[in-house]
């Protein structure tokens, strides 16, 4: 399970997903002693990999009462919690992206000549593109910072409205129909 978690999500290891794995096994909190003592893993290796994922916004850290070490969670439902910080990085990403481009227009100023024009004409499409991938976000997916319960979000959607969609996104990007549905199955 910890390969399958790293693979779908940049930044986190193997042994960051074998974390989030035994976090979500665990029937609470686990310390890092635990961790390192369950995983057979260092201290050391097990400590940056939590530090990771507590900048992920995927675990945090929590102080026991009565004891001089803190404890690790998931920050909310698995796999609400991975979703929800992949939403939230590649929303990051997008707002970094737009920024860079009107930056990238700004320094550019009042440039002329052939280059600095064809520069400039790739600055505003990248810029252009960026800002359409950015109100996608703010109009179809809430901003949320944290866990994303997908199926509840799913579910809150009426099948007619998803299946228009579905039916929109498949034409936009030049994919047909599902055979099924081609051949009048369903």
């Amino acid at each position: 399970m910890g390969a399958e978690i790293a693979a779908s999500f940049p930044g986190v290891t193997r042994l960051g997903g074998q974390i989030v794995a035994a976090l979500y096994l665990a029937d609470g909190p686990l310390s890092m002693d635990d961790l390192s003592l369950t995983l057979g893993r260092s201290k050391s290796n097990v400590f940056g990999n939590l530090k990771n994922l507590e900048a992920a916004g995927i675990v945090e850290r929590q102080r026991v009462s009565g004891e001089r070490f803190d404890a690790y969670v998931l920050r909310g439902k698995y796999p609400d919690v991975i979703i929800g910080a992949y939403l939230a990085r590649l929303r990051r990403v997008v707002a970094d992206k737009r920024a860079l481009s009107q930056r990238a227009l700004t320094l550019l100023g009042d440039a002329r000549g052939k280059d600095a024009d064809a520069l400039r004409t790739r600055l505003h499409d990248l810029s252009r593109k960026y800002d359409r991938f950015g109100v996608l976000f703010e109009a179809l997916l809430p901003g949320t910072d944290g866990p994303f319960d997908l199926e509840a979000f799913l579910d809150a959607v009426p099948v007619q409205v998803l299946s228009v969609l579905a039916t929109v996104a498949r034409r936009a990007a030049g994919l047909s129909a599902p055979r099924e549905k081609r051949n009048g199955k369903k």
